[in-house]
């Protein structure tokens, strides 16, 4: 499934991680999988569920409509002091947008409005050819304990209210 990776197995080491992944439909799990290995191998436990979650959303939004027939995309993750940085990069055209209140009748067309809920920072770069989609996260500092307004938008479902 992933054609190239570039991925250093060192805890807590900051060295960014890619894979690039196929346009098949097992290419998501496996995003939020080495996602998942990344967080734990960087120590980060606060926000995983965010994280991850928009790591699946970014992908899926990159598989349905970014990645033309043939190709595929890019998943980055990159952490810089408290801040973790997501990337899919792929290379179709168009311009994603969050899908407002009342528009389309169906639950698809919202992954851009959770990723904008959960992320500190998201937004759009053009690339020849394509886009990249990012969001940002700032981290909780070691040993400060994880506040609502650190999990703020859709908590892990293991946290009680």
């Amino acid at each position: 499934m992933m054609a190239t990776e570039r991925d250093s197995r060192h805890v807590n080491d900051e060295t960014p991680r890619e894979r690039f992944y196929r346009r098949e439909r097992q290419s998501v799990p496996a995003a939020r999988a080495f996602a998942s290995a990344a967080l734990a191998d960087w120590g980060i436990g606060d926000r995983a569920y965010e994280i991850t979650l928009c790591v699946s959303e970014l992908a899926t939004n990159a598989l349905l409509h970014g990645a033309p027939p043939g190709r595929g995309f890019r998943l980055y993750l990159s952490r810089d002091g408290d801040v973790l940085r997501v990337e899919v990069h792929d290379s179709g055209d168009g311009w994603p947008r969050p899908v407002g209140e009342g528009e389309g009748a169906d639950e698809s067309g919202r992954g851009l409005l959770l990723v904008a809920a959960l992320a500190d920072k998201w937004g759009v770069a053009e690339r020849d050819p394509g886009k990249i989609v990012w969001c940002e996260f700032v981290q909780a500092a070691v040993g400060v304990p994880l506040t609502a307004a650190s999990r703020r938008g859709c908590p892990d479902p293991r946290w009680s209210p």
